[in-house]
C-alpha cells in the first residue's frame, strides 16, 4: 500500500477527513497574496498532497516537493506526474538556498531525531528569503488528543508501542515516554515512524528560540485550540537582523 493510500484513503471516514483538513488549515494559514509569491517549498513533502494543492492556490509560483525519502519521492513524482512548476529535490545541499518566499513542513519535525532538530530548523532558515514566512504542523500527543488517538491506536494494533496503554495514559497526562523507537526510512534518513512521545509544547519553544512566531493555531476546530484539536500549527517568520 501507498502512503497516499493508507494516510489519505484511509478506511476509516474521520482520519480521511481529519487528514484532508489538515492540508486545508495548513493552507489558508499564509497572509501572502497568492498571486505574488514565487516560490513555495514543501519540506519533507511525503507523497506530494500537499503539492498538488499547492500547484492550484500559488499559480505564478514554482513548487519545489523536497524529500529525502527515497521511496516517498518515487511516489510524489508519480502523483504530481503533469502538474506543472514543479521542481523535485532529494537532497539538502542540491536546494537553492535562500528561495522560499513560503514554506510549508506538514506531519515532520515529530519524525525527527531531537537530536536533529537544531540542524533541520536551521535548514529551514536557510531556505526562506529574508521577508518569507514558514508554517510548521505538527501532531498533538499529550493531554485528551493523546487519550482518543491511543484508544484509535490500540483498536487497530494492541501492544505496539504507540498503542501499549501505559504510553497513552503517560502521554494523556503530559509525560509523553522519551524513549521512542527509531527507524530507517531509504536510502538512510533516520526517523521516529510513531508520532507518540512527540511534545508540540516543546517544539514549540525550539521555534521560538530560531525564528519570530507570527500565529498559533489548531485544526480542525482552531477556537478549541491544542486541549482538542490533533493538529497544532505555527507560522514564523526570520527575526529582523542586527
Amino acid at each position: 500500500m501507498s502512503y497516499t493510500e493508507g494516510v489519505f484513503g484511509d478506511k476509516n471516514p474521520i482520519k480521511r477527513w481529519l487528514q484532508r483538513q489538515r492540508l486545508r488549515s495548513a493552507l489558508g494559514l499564509p497572509r501572502k497574496a497568492r498571486e505574488s509569491v514565487g516560490c513555495v517549498l514543501d519540506f519533507g513533502a511525503g507523497s506530494g498532497e500537499l503539492c498538488k494543492d499547492l500547484v492550484h492556490a500559488y499559480p505564478n509560483a514554482t513548487i519545489i516537493c523536497y524529500e529525502p525519502c527515497s521511496d516517498l519521492l518515487e511516489e510524489a513524482r508519480r502523483e504530481l506526474a503533469g502538474l506543472p512548476r514543479i521542481a523535485f529535490y532529494a537532497s539538502f545541499e542540491a536546494l537553492p538556498k535562500g528561495c522560499a518566499d513560503l514554506l510549508f513542513c506538514l506531519e515532520v519535525f515529530e519524525h525527527i531525531p531531537l537530536s536533529m532538530r537544531v540542524q533541520s530548523l536551521g535548514e529551514v532558515d536557510a531556505l526562506l528569503k529574508a521577508d518569507a514566512h514558514a508554517v510548521f504542523g505538527v501532531p498533538v500527543e499529550v493531554g485528551l488528543p493523546a487519550l482518543y488517538k491511543g484508544m484509535f491506536r490500540m483498536s487497530r494494533r494492541y501492544g505496539a508501542f504507540d498503542a501499549r496503554p501505559k504510553n497513552v495514559l503517560l502521554a494523556a497526562l503530559g509525560i509523553p515516554p522519551k524513549e521512542r523507537p527509531l527507524g530507517l526510512l531509504p536510502p538512510d534518513v533516520q526517523v521516529h515512524h510513531e508520532h507518540l512521545g512527540f511534545d508540540h509544547r516543546g517544539f514549540r519553544s525550539a521555534l521560538a528560540e530560531k525564528f519570530v512566531l507570527v500565529t498559533a493555531s489548531a485544526s480542525p476546530f482552531p477556537w478549541l485550540g491544542t486541549v482538542l484539536n490533533p493538529e497544532a500549527y505555527f507560522v514564523v517568520s526570520k527575526p529582523a537582523p542586527e
